[in-house]
């Protein structure tokens, strides 16, 4: 499970932990004022407004809910999609991936980022079946161009069959 995951799951158990004391909340009260309020002259539209407050706060938590529920919808769908992409990718390339020697970008899971290296990535060619790489021309600091170089000329060499 991801880490996005367990956050969003976090959420939601807090989220419906809130949504119920505000039910109890607004029980009570409405429990509390056992129709007297109401007939009053003075007090009974404060109350109604009251009511209407709680009912307010309940809604947007209920929103709230479902706005996480989609979004742990989103996220299991995204990991289910690299999990499926993962099947497609060379072993040596998911072993690097395993160590956090790169990290792959969930939203196209055949790129790759070298950590520490800005803008540019690793490439995997399912047409081709090649390893590629992009942007490399971006980099300008010397100490990253040789972390992205000692990373993909092994791939490139045993991937590419050079």
């Amino acid at each position: 499970m991801s880490k996005k995951l367990e956050i969003l799951k976090q959420s939601l158990a807090k989220k419906e932990q809130q949504l119920n004391a505000k039910f109890d909340q607004h029980f009570a009260t409405v429990k509390q004022a056992n129709g007297q309020p109401l007939n009053d002259k003075r007090n009974g539209q404060a109350t109604l407004n009251k009511w209407e407050r709680q009912n307010e706060g309940i809604r947007t938590m209920q929103k709230s809910i479902e706005a996480t529920k989609q979004a742990i919808e989103i996220e299991e769908y995204k990991i289910k999609g690299v999990e499926h992409a993962n099947t497609f990718i060379p072993v040596e390339i998911q072993k690097l991936v395993e160590t956090g020697e790169l990290i792959q970008w969930r939203k196209h899971p055949h790129t790759f980022f070298v950590p520490g290296v800005d803008k540019a990535r690793i490439v995997w060619d399912e047409k081709r079946k090649v390893v590629a790489h992009k942007f490399v021309s971006a980099i300008t600091v010397q100490e990253q161009r040789t972390k992205f170089v000692r990373i993909f000329n092994p791939l490139g060499a045993v991937l590419n069959n050079l």
